[in-house]
């Protein structure tokens, strides 16, 4: 898949977007002429003393990307509310030092394995790995230096009329516990319709499970000083995957029908989230979940509808197409207050929500969920389509 194939893809996503009706009007401001831009300047060095860099990509109605090859972390992203005015949508700090210091992958690229891994441990063509323990009493995101903490060859490109920036990464075998060299690659690509396209791409030469995502976290009120609850969300899926008291899916796959799980029509995000009489709500701490997406007969390979999120006070709203069959939501509840972000920001309670597209928990795990295992000759594929819009 080149780069032009990525971006034909997003529009066919505009396309789904319009047939579906959920299509919010392009973010963009009216009478003003902006220049599509693409830039890369340092970002500061690692605590070995790696250096790293921050690119930049604008496009020609004035959204802005900023990323850095540092765990592939989105960094900042600016968009119109419905006066116009730009906004940063995502958590983050100004500096590299708040990312490797103090992070709970902020924008980060996350892998080997996204989502936990029961007991830090699984069992592959009969033999048993076992990972590091980072989230008690399981593995998370990839273990203690997962792919948020490295830094990644990085090739800005502009083509065909859309500009990105390019990823890779060889984790070797045996790294944090998975079996098998993974050479990954992780294209992202912003195009004048208002998407950010995230391709992932990896090969291994042994067998090796594989479910890298992204982990933005956004509040489109844009200045990260309120919290969420007042975001309306739309998810696509009938189902969910129940999970134990240690966020460990039971095996079930549940309708989400008649609980605070069912976001199949839009809800405010807040109107549920404290039900703790559900079992779930109570586990999560709130929504900390993976949702089972609604795929019909589409193809592995075929995009799908799988949220919308809509901040009514500035009419920003975030369409998310995938290729994946799950989504996590995840509403913020482990953050406290104790980080200070971009603009001194204090993130408190709920100030950011993630929606992470992705294979499903601790699947390696459970022979009944969606296979994860990559094998030699195969070639991972996923992507992502982020779509920003304006509700007038």
């Amino acid at each position: 898949m080149d780069r032009h194939d990525l971006a034909c893809i997003g529009l066919s996503a505009i396309s789904l977007l319009n047939q579906i009706g959920c299509m919010s009007k392009p973010a963009s401001t009216p009478g003003v002429a902006v220049t599509r831009e693409l830039r890369r300047a340092p970002f500061g060095r690692t605590t070995d003393g790696q250096p790293t860099e921050l690119f930049t990509l604008t496009n020609a109605h004035g959204i802005e990307v900023r990323l850095t090859n540092y765990g592939g972390i989105i960094t900042s992203l600016k968009t119109p509310d419905r006066a116009g005015r730009f906004d940063d949508i995502v958590l983050g700090y100004d500096s590299l030092s708040g990312y490797l210091h103090n992070s709970p992958y902020f924008g980060a690229i996350v892998g080997r394995y996204g989502n936990r891994i029961a007991k830090g441990r699984f069992t592959l063509d009969g033999t048993t790995y076992r990972l590091a323990v980072n989230n008690e009493p399981n593995s998370l995101h990839g273990g203690i230096r997962g792919f948020d903490k490295v830094v990644w060859t990085a090739e800005p490109f502009r083509k065909d009329g859309v500009e990105g920036v390019a990823l890779e990464y060889t984790s070797p075998d045996m790294e944090e516990g998975y079996p098998g060299t993974l050479r990954a690659r992780v294209t992202y690509t912003l195009t004048d319709d208002n998407q950010l396209i995230v391709d992932y791409q990896a090969t291994s030469d042994k067998p090796t499970p594989v479910n890298l995502t992204q982990h933005s976290y956004w509040n489109l009120a844009g200045d990260g000083s309120r919290d969420i609850l007042a975001h309306v969300l739309t998810i696509n899926a009938d189902s969910m995957t129940p999970v134990d008291s240690t966020l460990i899916p039971t095996g079930e796959i549940a309708p989400v029908a008649g609980t605070p799980f069912d976001f199949r029509t839009s809800m405010q995000i807040g109107a549920r989230i404290d039900q703790r009489q559900n079992t779930q709500i109570r586990y999560g701490g709130g929504y900390d979940h993976n949702f089972v997406l609604n795929r019909g007969n589409a193809g592995a390979d075929s995009l799908v509808h799988a949220a919308h999120v809509l901040e009514p006070s500035t009419g920003r709203t975030l369409d998310i197409f995938t290729t994946e069959p799950g989504i996590q939501f995840y509403s913020g509840n482990f953050l406290d207050g104790s980080i200070t972000g971009k603009a001194g920001h204090i993130y408190k309670y709920r100030y950011g929500l993630a929606l992470e597209t992705q294979h499903y928990p601790d699947s390696p795990n459970h022979p009944e969920f969606p296979s994860t295992v990559l094998r030699p000759g195969g070639v991972y594929r996923s992507t992502t389509v982020f779509t920003f819009g304006v509700a007038r």
